[in-house]
């Protein structure tokens, strides 16, 4: 089994593609019951994308719950360029026989414009190439260390990540501006069920993760972060061999 979490697709898609691959299957953890699963004897995969340099909450919050001992275990980090310690911190509390990390076009729209255009597009060609080879390792149990961790990565994914979890996760810069339908579909999507309506617009309440599925998968593009989001374009994950969303 396969376990993702994907706020924009590219997370989602490299689990897709991995399943495909190896014959297995592939599911959402936002909407599993972890406790449900016994690990005992199993191949278990975890795909995920990098937050500031660390694993994102509602993926450390699932990996604890699981039960049992897998015959093996392997995780996938998608991140903008690198990965810094993430995945060995994840080991500390969920053994991995493998690791890897895999460069997906980054999306943080809160911090910059989205990777839409031609570098984008190399990163996705550069993962359609190395995933049959992480697919092989896979199929074969091969233990695999595969992680660009980058520079000064103990910091990085030490203090640095534990500044964004306590200062940089604030709900207050959000709102949405006189194009918002009252669709509901932000707060349907969002994994931290902190979005709810009132007189057909969304508020938000104190948890969030961070992720950006609201403000990047809003149709009418009328979430905003502040005032930095709102010439930017939002992402979600096209595979340019198909055109089409996952």
């Amino acid at each position: 089994m396969i376990f993702y979490f994907s706020a924009t697709g590219n997370s989602r898609w490299v689990a897709l593609q991995l399943a495909e691959m190896t014959g297995d299957r592939a599911f959402d953890m936002t909407k599993r019951n972890p406790a449900s699963y016994d690990l005992t004897g199993q191949t278990i995969g975890l795909v995920f994308p990098i937050y500031a340099w660390g694993v994102p909450e509602p993926v450390q919050q699932f990996v604890r719950a699981l039960k049992g001992s897998p015959a093996f275990s392997f995780a996938v980090a998608t991140c903008g360029q690198e990965a810094g310690r993430a995945l060995d911190k994840l080991g500390e509390y969920f053994p991995l026989n493998s690791r890897y990390s895999i460069v997906m076009p980054d999306n943080y729209i809160f911090w910059l414009e989205p990777e839409n255009g031609e570098s984008g597009r190399e990163k996705v060609e550069a993962a359609k190439k190395r995933l049959p080879q992480i697919a092989a390792e896979i199929a074969k149990h091969k233990p695999t260390d595969e992680v660009h961790r980058g520079k000064m990565a103990a910091l990085k994914s030490g203090p640095i990540n534990e500044g964004f979890n306590r200062f940089a996760r604030s709900t207050r810069p959000f709102y949405a501006d006189t194009r918002c339908t009252g669709c509901g579909l932000c707060a349907s999507i969002c994994p931290a069920h902190t979005i709810h309506l009132e007189n057909g617009k969304p508020h938000w309440g104190k948890s969030c993760y961070q992720c950006t599925a609201c403000i990047n998968r809003c149709p009418a593009g009328a979430i905003q972060y502040g005032k930095g989001t709102r010439k930017r374009t939002r992402y979600r994950f096209t595979d340019p061999d198909e055109g089409q969303n996952p």
